[in-house]
């Protein structure tokens, strides 16, 4: 297959490319620091030097201490030891003759949800928090669930599929007055919008650089003062002992060099991020589109939920009226030249309806016509006459 235009790459929820920074800054690193960070001899010193000089790189975008910075393989990686590392003290602590109780909404990632089929089994129970139409967590619904014998809180922060950024200040301070565990996967979140750790009461924060034009291979798990975890891998004792194995030093670098492009778009950006104004401008002329409508919060109305800055989603029609099957459309459209996604890239070998878009209420066949659309900071406004053009041909198509 023969590479396409960057221009036509709309599907960053799933991955991005490497920005040149991060390339640049991996390859230098490659060179110079190939060694074992655990080696004690010069060529080890120099990877542990490098790698510590990534991680305070990190915190210092993050807001938090680099001894709270855990790297991992990635997001799922992150998501399993914060909720799987978690279980045994909470477990310890748990009122006497009550299994100990996880909440989840009903539309996070599938890592999450087989993170939480792994506490089942060791007998916690596990409930589901439900959202409303926009994908929005029901917050008085929470307040209730997170009495005895609830120890943990498992939330996604930016929803991949519909784009729902749920209020997690308000969620983190419910949580501390409950004396319940939180943890956010902040998979969608990091790089797209400003973020200040320091500030945000959640105990456990999973990230993954692939999201934002840094390497697949590598996340991280912020991991606040006096959340005590049991690690999920054994052997070296790495990474504080909470991740062993030889650390990806070039991966860690490429995550830091990411995160420090990504933060200076934001900062540089203090009006309005270019991506957004092209979004605001794209969705009115998608919308006009006959048969298309919009999933999640709509961005042009300013009130709670947010949304994603980089993300749309839609929901699309044929010339009949009948809804359009998602997967096809994304097959069309990469016909016209764009690849976009329908459901999540983590869960996308099936064609059954979104579990995401059923939890928001949306009928079977509705729920398996989903498009998402999501924009990197390469796009220009060709894309306001291209794409629009381009469905519309799709649709026709189908």
């Amino acid at each position: 297959m023969q590479p396409q235009p960057l221009s036509g790459y709309l599907d960053c929820c799933a991955t991005t490319p490497l920005a040149p920074e991060v390339a640049q800054r991996m390859a230098a690193v490659q060179a110079e620091a190939w060694g074992n960070p655990s080696s004690l001899h010069g060529f080890g010193m120099a990877a542990a030097e490098q790698l510590e000089r990534s991680r305070q790189e990190m915190a210092v975008l993050l807001g938090c201490d680099p001894e709270q910075l855990v790297f991992t393989s990635g997001g799922s990686e992150s998501i399993h030891l914060a909720l799987l590392g978690s279980a045994p003290l909470l477990e310890h602590h748990s009122p006497s003759g009550q299994a100990p109780r996880l909440l989840l909404s009903t539309v996070e990632h599938p890592a999450s949800r087989a993170a939480a089929a792994a506490l089942a089994q060791r007998g916690w129970q596990v409930q589901e928090v439900p959202v409303d139409r926009l994908g929005a967590i029901d917050l008085e619904v929470l307040e209730r669930l997170l009495a005895p014998p609830t120890r943990l809180l498992s939330l996604i922060w930016g929803q991949s599929e519909v784009g729902t950024v749920q209020p997690v200040e308000q969620i983190a301070a419910l949580c501390r007055s409950a004396g319940v565990r939180l943890h956010l996967d902040a998979v969608q979140v990091l790089g797209h919008q400003p973020l200040n750790l320091a500030a945000l009461p959640a105990d456990l924060i999973s990230f993954a650089a692939h999201k934002l034009q840094g390497p697949r291979g590598v996340g991280a798990l912020v991991v606040k003062p006096g959340v005590a975890l049991q690690a999920c891998i054994g052997g070296g004792g790495q990474e504080g002992g909470l991740r062993s194995g030889t650390e990806p030093v070039a991966l860690a670098a490429g995550f830091a060099a990411a995160l420090q492009v990504a933060s200076a778009r934001i900062n540089a950006s203090v009006g309005r991020d270019p991506v957004v104004v092209l979004r605001d401008a794209l969705l009115p002329q998608l919308l006009a589109l006959p048969g298309v409508e919009l999933t999640g919060p709509d961005p042009r109305q300013a009130s709670h939920p947010g949304r994603l800055p980089h993300h749309l989603s839609l929901l699309v029609r044929n010339r009949a009226g009948s809804w359009l099957n998602g997967r096809q459309l994304v097959q069309a459209l990469w016909r016209e030249g764009f690849a976009t996604s329908s459901g999540s890239a983590c869960s996308s070998s099936g064609s059954a309806a979104s579990a995401v878009l059923l939890a928001m209420g949306y009928e079977p066949a509705a729920a398996a016509a989903g498009l998402r659309i999501s924009l990197g900071p390469w796009h220009g406004t060709e894309l306001l006459e291209q794409l629009p053009a381009a469905l519309e041909r799709a649709r026709s198509a189908l």
